[in-house]
């Protein structure tokens, strides 16, 4: 396995849905790196985390994701990967929802928790990975999911891959 980073621009356009949005970020990154090695298998995806008509990307500096955390906690909210894989002439793409519920936490329990992880490389500003129950009170849905790439999901696309290649 080798990790080859795209350089795909994303977009960040509120007005789309979320499995939409997810899904051409995925094929976005997917052609690019898929048109430079056709014959490898490749998996990109793209994961955005979705409450109240709004998409909440990668926060920009530390007030962004102060924000973004201040408008989920107390709350659930959507996240959506959407994954694209395989060869550049044989793509299988979907898309993952689950759903997360934050603890209501104060400003100051906000604040401990940014100081704890860099919110800045993560959809929503938090890392389920990282969070120890501190944010995250339910996961309905795929935990792997939430951590940006919905493993069970993709599981079963590379068994498909692998028993067509037998």
């Amino acid at each position: 396995m080798e990790v080859d980073v795209s350089g795909a621009d994303e977009i960040e356009d509120h007005s789309l849905q979320p499995d939409f949005l997810a899904l051409e970020n995925a094929r976005l990154k997917w052609r690019a790196i898929a048109t430079r090695r056709p014959t490898d298998f490749i998996v990109a995806a793209d994961t955005v985390v979705w409450s109240d008509g709004r998409f909440y990307g990668k926060p920009a500096d530390l007030e962004e994701a102060r924000k973004m955390l201040s408008l989920l906690v107390g709350r659930s909210h959507e996240v959506v990967t959407g994954v694209v894989a395989g060869r550049l002439a044989t793509p299988v793409e979907f898309a993952e929802r689950s759903w997360v519920t934050f603890h209501d936490l104060s400003a100051a329990s906000i604040e401990d928790y940014l100081a704890s992880i860099n919110p800045l490389d993560k959809a929503g500003g938090y890392a389920a990975q990282d969070d120890g129950g501190r944010l995250i009170a339910k996961i309905e849905g795929s935990l792997s999911n939430v951590i940006g790439l919905p493993m069970e999901r993709l599981a079963e696309v590379l068994c498909r891959f692998q028993r067509l290649q037998e």
